[in-house]
């Protein structure tokens, strides 16, 4: 198998979004199409309740998926379809938001304080923007967790590894998304799909995340202009970008071990029209969009 080398290194930025939450935006707006079909990837983790309980107050959502998951405090949700529920520790949320939902997502105070997770954007192809949509609400308890013979323990949430399937199953992106932790010193491969986009995001530890051991073989985006200590290793709130050619990628824990999310997918290679939380591939269908809910006929399927 051929390893897939580094395209470039990203480091979070902090930004305010919602009523007012504090957040690190990994990736966003600014970056379409490098991550396609991924729109976003925002970090949430603070242990300052003033800094997550103001929420996301009611919001519409069309033509994306969103994908919330929580390591750490509690989030209650509800949609215009009716659903409510709340989602702890452990606990996935995907939402096909398609043809239009309208929801909201309030932190509660979290039993120790803190508040940790994390909320994914997916594009939808055109074909699939007015889809109905639809939920899956993944209990920590459904999502299989394997431990390798190297002693590396993988959450697979979608996509499958060495046999085991994730619940999230028959996305139209094919998307794989594991929690993925690797022993210090301990080398982790895993295959990827020719083209697909992969992507690793560092939650804690540290680590190398291809073959090459040469911090100028790629680039890095987001850090200070005088940030001279420029290195090949990457540590925790750094997004690490593949090429898409390649059948495998390679993580070597450092000396802490390295823990990270992992995500690939089908690229939809189609024009992006975004503004706030619609997702179009047209300014006219945004237009449209932001007009029906004015007028209140944005919601297509109840």
């Amino acid at each position: 198998m051929t390893s897939r080398k580094i395209d470039r290194i990203l480091k979070s930025r902090p930004t305010i979004e919602g009523a007012g939450v504090h957040l690190k935006r990994a990736f966003g707006y600014s970056q379409v199409p490098l991550f396609d079909p991924f729109l976003m990837l925002d970090d949430f983790h603070t242990a300052n309740p003033a800094e997550y309980l103001p929420g996301f107050p009611w919001h519409p959502h069309r033509g994306i998926e969103t994908i919330t998951y929580v390591l750490e405090g509690v989030v209650e949700h509800g949609d215009s379809m009716g659903n409510k529920g709340a989602i702890g520790a452990g606990d996935v949320q995907w939402m096909t938001a398609g043809s239009g939902i309208i929801h909201q997502e309030m932190p509660r105070l979290s039993p120790t304080g803190t508040m940790w997770g994390f909320q994914f954007w997916a594009n939808l192809p055109a074909a699939q923007k007015m889809m109905e949509p639809r939920y899956w609400d993944v209990a920590a308890a459904t999502i299989p967790q394997l431990t390798l013979a190297s002693g590396v323990t993988i959450k697979v949430v979608s996509g499958q590894v060495n046999g085991t399937r994730g619940p999230v199953q028959d996305i139209v992106i094919e998307p794989e998304m594991l929690d993925v932790s690797v022993p210090a010193g301990t080398e982790f491969r895993h295959p990827v799909q020719e083209g697909h986009t992969a992507i690793a995001y560092v939650l804690a530890g540290e680590g190398h995340f291809d073959e090459r051991r040469d911090p100028f073989a790629f680039e890095m985006v987001g850090r200070g202009w005088m940030d001279v200590a420029r290195r090949c290793s990457c540590g925790p709130e750094t997004v690490i970008l593949y090429e898409r050619t390649g059948s495998e990628i390679r993580v070597t824990a450092g000396e802490g071990g390295v823990r990270f999310l992992f995500l690939a997918g089908r690229p939809l290679r189609e024009p992006v029209a975004w503004y706030g939380p619609i997702v179009m591939n047209t300014q006219e269908e945004l237009r449209i969009a932001f007009e029906e809910y004015e007028k209140g006929t944005f919601i297509k399927r109840r």
